[in-house]
């Protein structure tokens, strides 16, 4: 099978279900920074050495993808035959969890901090950000045509989620937070 089909050679793609948009649209920005923030983390995992954050990184990779699929798949879509793919709020629930742990071993912030110290820190603040974006992003798709709210709470706890994370890797480095000055 070939990677290329020639059916977006004209500014379209084809959703989940086989409804074509057009590549500017808001869903597809939607989950095309969803893919971003997939393939960040890819990048992140390269630079982790704990096992346990690695472990869940790739899990959420796999949440990630799919989260793009729910938003590649129209929301009305109800076909029997296809295996549509929803975020469910169990991802949400699974997420504070994690955050949860991973607080438990770090100091209170008292201040606000700078994104860096370690390489792993610095590129989990960027899955932050561009985890942020990707939640303005399907706000913004949400405002123009359903969209599972799942899929919003979920990208909204992920984010910090990697904000914990980059602490924590800053943590297990001996690395002090950077801290804002004024």
């Amino acid at each position: 099978m070939k990677i290329y089909t020639k059916t977006g050679d004209k500014g379209e793609t084809g959703l989940f279900g086989g409804v074509r948009i057009s590549k500017s649209s808001e869903r597809i920005d939607a989950y095309g920074t969803i893919d971003e923030l997939n393939s960040f983390i890819g990048l992140t995992i390269t630079e982790i050495k704990d096992e346990e954050i690695l472990i869940l990184l790739e899990k959420i990779q796999n949440q990630l993808f799919s989260t793009g699929s729910d938003l590649s798949t129209p929301y009305n879509l109800k076909n029997r035959k296809l295996n549509i793919v929803r975020v469910q709020e169990s991802y949400s629930e699974e997420i504070e969890k994690e955050i949860d742990k991973f607080e438990e071993k770090l100091l209170p912030l008292k201040n606000f901090i700078l994104p860096g110290g370690t390489k792993s820190a610095a590129f989990l603040h960027v899955c932050r950000t561009i985890c942020r974006r990707a939640e303005r992003k399907a706000v913004s798709l949400s405002k123009r045509e359903k969209v599972n709210n799942n899929i919003i709470t979920y990208l909204n706890r992920l984010s910090d989620l990697f904000f914990v994370l980059s602490r924590y890797e800053n943590k297990i480095a001996n690395i002090p937070d950077v801290i804002w000055q004024k």
